[in-house]
């Protein structure tokens, strides 16, 4: 008899590992949420898909600060009948706030369709790329 006492204490102990471990992952799971987001487009201005007037500057707005040295945009005018598809100079950086990247066209946009192609690295070192494209009028 001695020994189905001990079978069943160890039975219990087992169990109750087993639930230590399994709450212990839950917890972990429900808090890491939050770490391990990725950096999030909010806003983009101009807009994707919008007609505008030739802007001075196009801002991506996201959700986490970024790392300068690691967020990029190319700005391209899209290819037109009789014309290729041509990359715009412009310089990129991020504003004051850390989550807004501003890229500065070196010359007056032209009519056209243009691709904005960006791609981030968030403080916590998430890598994240998107395009979109706007129309100046």
């Amino acid at each position: 008899m001695p020994r189905i006492v001990r079978d069943k204490d160890h039975r219990l102990k087992g169990f109750a590992v087993h639930l230590k471990l399994l709450l212990t992952a839950a917890l972990l799971l429900s808090t890491g949420g939050a770490a391990t987001a990725h950096p999030k487009l909010l806003s983009a201005n101009p807009a994707a898909n919008a007609t505008v007037a030739a802007p001075p500057r196009i801002a991506l707005r996201f959700s986490e600060k970024l790392v300068p040295a690691f967020s990029k945009v190319e700005l391209t005018m899209a290819a037109m009948p009789g014309m290729r598809a041509m990359k715009m100079a412009a310089a990129t950086a991020v504003a004051a706030d850390g989550k807004t990247l501003v890229v500065t066209p070196r010359s007056r946009l032209a009519r056209g369709r243009y691709v904005v192609d960006w791609r981030v690295v968030s403080s916590d070192t998430h890598k994240v790329a998107g395009r979109y494209a706007f129309v100046v009028r």
